[in-house]
């Protein structure tokens, strides 16, 4: 699984309180991912993102503008890990 939190350059404290967030989340729920935090306006053009921080999932902008919550990473983690058994019983 790879999370990227998208920040602009002078995003300052929300950045690391996203970043914080996830880090809290995956370690209560016991799982290893690629975490990468960019401040490159770049990367905002690239994924379409307008306002920061934003939360990417596995390539999908899943929250833009606002710092989510530990609860809420944790059930947008579980629900992609359902999404992906489903997909693979349809197979």
């Amino acid at each position: 699984m790879r999370i990227d939190i998208i920040c602009k350059p002078d995003c300052g404290d929300r950045c690391h309180r996203t970043l914080s967030n996830v880090r809290q989340a995956l370690d209560q729920m016991r799982l290893d991912a690629e975490v990468h935090l960019y401040q490159d306006s770049r990367k905002m053009i690239d994924n379409r993102v307008y306002v920061t921080p934003a939360l990417v999932l596995d390539d999908v902008v899943r929250i833009a503008g606002r710092v989510p919550e530990v609860v809420e990473i944790k059930s947008l983690i579980a629900e992609r890990a359902r999404y992906i058994r489903r997909l693979r019983d349809a197979v």
